[in-house]
């Protein structure tokens, strides 16, 4: 590898200032930009297709008003911010990844990671102290703390074992795990990982985690499932005690609407079914959830949930007995 010598390195600091300028307003003239940066114009059209074969759409327009202007291209070229712009970027990802900004938390994860490869030491302790002083109301989800966030994307990211403390009854155990996906639901944060302990996949709640740390050893990822659909059968069914599937007479997208992503798993069957996965601690809890939606449907598994809709079937008729049945209004 080549080290770059005193020349290429003005040249490197003179067109990254020239970006930063472009940036800072609309339209420059050569000459502008030529005083500002201490050289001749014609080294200013030089280091302007620089500026384009890296991406950026560098425009040049002539006559009265005319000059240099960096417009929007197809792609997405690097970015320059100074101290200030990637502090307040910075910030408002936390936000966007804590679940301030609807549907933005994945996104604003992967690039928190981004930036976390470039932001100078200095700049981390003013982000910490912003990030702290940024809350939210409603819904959302549970908060996490943004430090852990980033270990977890790190560490993620590095393939790099990590650690933690995790509740297992009354107590608090330490965890070793390989880290693999973090996953956002609409209510919080889990991080699916390889628990080299019980020697199988596993997704843990951040919120629950304590002494976050990133371990020494790396590792090779192993073939992992798809980490959304798994977290969301666990949080929705593995985690109770009781499991019950149903064939919903409804399309998919309509059931989807009627239950929270962590309370059910919803699968498309054809167009007009749907197969509902749900757990609870009781299956007539589940049973009354899945009735009320309105919809007819049919007990798929376990065998005793149907012998227990029958049951109970017989026992709402012997309720309504005792109640005389509305006449028929003969039309006149």
């Amino acid at each position: 590898m080549a080290v770059a010598g005193g020349d290429e390195r003005g040249t490197t600091e003179r067109v990254l200032t020239l970006l930063g300028l472009l940036q800072q307003r609309q339209v420059w003239t050569g000459p502008e930009l030529a005083d500002r940066l201490g050289v001749t114009p014609r080294t200013v059209r030089r280091d302007v297709e620089r500026l384009r074969t890296l991406g950026y759409p560098v425009h040049a327009s002539q006559g009265v008003g005319g000059g240099y202007q960096l417009g929007p291209g197809q792609d997405l070229p690097p970015l320059l911010l100074d101290d200030e712009e990637a502090i307040a970027t910075v910030v408002s990802l936390l936000a966007g990844a804590g679940g301030a900004v609807t549907g933005a938390g994945d996104a604003a994860l992967r690039a928190l990671t981004k930036l976390d490869r470039v932001l100078p030491t200095r700049l981390r302790h003013e982000v910490r102290a912003l990030s702290g002083s940024v809350e939210s109301f409603g819904g959302g989800r549970t908060p996490v703390d943004p430090e852990v966030l980033m270990t977890l994307a790190r560490v993620c990211r590095d393939e790099v074992e990590a650690g933690f403390g995790y509740p297992s009854g009354s107590e608090v155990r330490r965890r070793r795990v390989e880290p693999y996906r973090l996953v956002a639901s609409e209510r919080r944060w889990y991080l699916l990982a390889y628990d080299l302990d019980r020697d199988d996949w596993r997704s843990f709640r951040v919120d629950r985690m304590t002494d976050v740390s990133a371990r020494t050893w790396r590792f090779s990822p192993r073939a992992a499932p798809d980490a959304a659909p798994y977290v969301q059968e666990g949080v929705a069914s593995r985690v109770y005690p009781h499991q019950a599937r149903f064939l919903v007479h409804a399309p998919a997208d309509t059931v989807r609407a009627q239950i929270p992503a962590s309370a059910a798993v919803v699968r498309r069957r054809g167009s007009e079914l749907c197969e509902v996965l749900s757990g609870a601690g009781s299956l007539d809890f589940v049973l009354m959830h899945v009735l009320m939606l309105g919809h007819d449907f049919e007990v798929l598994d376990p065998p005793e949930l149907g012998r227990r809709c029958r049951a109970l079937a017989e026992r709402l008729l012997s309720a309504g007995a005792a109640i005389p049945p509305v006449p028929d209004v003969e039309e006149s």
